[in-house]
């Protein structure tokens, strides 16, 4: 049984990884399977398609980073708007690792496979919009708790947390698109401007 759950994680692993690094369409099953040690009639076992297999990679990856998300930055030892910035130092740390290990900043996993694969897959595009709505969830807490202990108005919490997604989102394209994680670093504080401290309304 291990066996088996080890082949199927090798394919996970690999798919995530040559994704990550080239792009979906770039990647075929044959190459997943060969960078993985796994023959090709295990992977359809597994996975009916590569389609499957991509939804199957970003249930697990979602999950990996929500974990992050709630045991790293999310937690409560910081006043709740300054979890933002902690958000901002995570996304700051992964772009300069993946830059390190590669030379290449390679933007969001997510945010990737949305920007190539929402016109032409919806499964795909349905299932990355999901993460994309639940990654606002523990953001719009935290707003809601700095609203609760008076360091921000009333706001739309939810609103504000959605367009905070797509603020993050775009620091990592334009981190990649100038292969540089010191754009997050320069633009990400601006983040704060999303919301309306007491005493700027």
């Amino acid at each position: 049984m291990t066996q088996v759950r080890d082949t199927k994680q090798r394919l996970l692993d690999t798919a995530r990884e040559l994704f990550y690094a080239r792009s979906y369409e770039d990647v075929g099953v044959q190459e997943i399977c060969r960078e993985a040690g796994v023959k090709k009639g295990s992977f359809y076992h597994f996975f009916p398609s590569k389609r499957d297999l991509t939804v199957a990679m970003l249930d697990e990856s979602w999950i990996q980073f929500r974990d992050m998300l709630l045991n790293d930055v999310f937690v409560r030892d910081i006043p709740p708007v300054q979890r933002i910035l902690r958000l901002l130092d995570m996304q700051y740390r992964l772009h300069s690792e993946a830059k390190a290990k590669t030379g290449h900043v390679s933007g969001c996993p997510f945010g990737n496979l949305a920007g190539e694969m929402s016109t032409r897959d919806e499964v795909i595009r349905e299932r990355v919009k999901r993460v994309f709505r639940d990654l606002e969830v523990p953001i719009r807490d935290v707003l809601e708790e700095a609203a609760a202990a008076g360091d921000l108005p009333e706001l739309d919490s939810r609103a504000t947390a959605c367009a905070m997604v797509a603020y993050l989102e775009g620091l990592s394209l334009m981190a990649k698109t100038h292969n540089d994680p010191d754009i997050v670093k320069q633009l990400g504080p601006a983040i704060l401007k999303l919301i309306v401290l007491p005493g700027e309304g």
